[in-house]
């Protein structure tokens, strides 16, 4: 889909987690606290992840990958070597929105993944036919993500880039639920640029928006 789409943000209760590492966790974390439910999802299935809902309290559960991608929004981030078996057999994704909190880095040694002279987002947008992608939620640090956003009177910037203005629209207000300050980098093709770790200069960066 493209910018011709409404631009009126949906509303979001639900949101689905593909991939249950520390950033996933980060976002879990400040969706619960926000009031959103949550399920938690992983390669190693929901009985692996208990202890993790346990901790997050009762508006987190853990469920299949197909649990998570059935949610009002879907976050993906999973390890970029795993993206292809994790997206496997998923049901059509019919328009819904996809935030793409991924990193091409191949281990060892945080080398940039191929990626046939596009940027990341780029390419996961082929992995996910009928999803409208927003690539967000992939540039702070998870500790960092994790912690309180409101900081020194201000809000912790989450940066966000996408080609569907109504599916940004919808993340920045979820955003903004979560206490942080959206930042609209442009389309993929720039803002997913600037976003990418390895290669983008805004990964690991820690701004804080004040009040105007």
């Amino acid at each position: 889909m493209s910018n011709n789409s409404q631009a009126k943000p949906e509303r979001v209760e639900h949101l689905g987690i593909i991939g249950a590492g520390a950033i996933g966790q980060a976002i879990a974390k400040q969706a619960v606290r926000a009031g959103l439910k949550v399920t938690l999802s992983n390669s190693r299935g929901p009985e692996s992840l208990a202890g993790t809902v346990d901790s997050l309290g009762p508006n987190a559960r853990a469920g299949s990958v197909r649990d998570a991608a059935a949610a009002d929004i879907v976050v993906l981030s999973v390890n970029w070597a795993q993206l292809p078996s994790a997206l496997a057999d998923l049901p059509p994704w019919n328009g819904r929105i996809v935030i793409d909190a991924t990193n091409p880095v191949i281990q060892p040694g945080f080398q940039l993944a191929e990626l046939g002279g596009r940027n990341s987002s780029q390419v996961v947008t082929d992995m996910l036919p009928g999803a409208r992608l927003v690539k967000s939620f992939n540039t702070l640090l998870a500790a960092v993500l994790a912690s309180d956003p409101g900081q020194a009177g201000g809000k912790r910037v989450v940066f966000l880039s996408g080609d569907d203005a109504a599916a940004k629209s919808t993340v920045e207000q979820l955003i903004d639920r979560l206490g942080f300050a959206g930042i609209d980098l442009g389309s993929l093709a720039v803002g997913g640029k600037l976003q990418q770790f390895p290669g983008g200069p805004l990964p690991a960066l820690n701004l804080i928006k004040l009040p105007a």
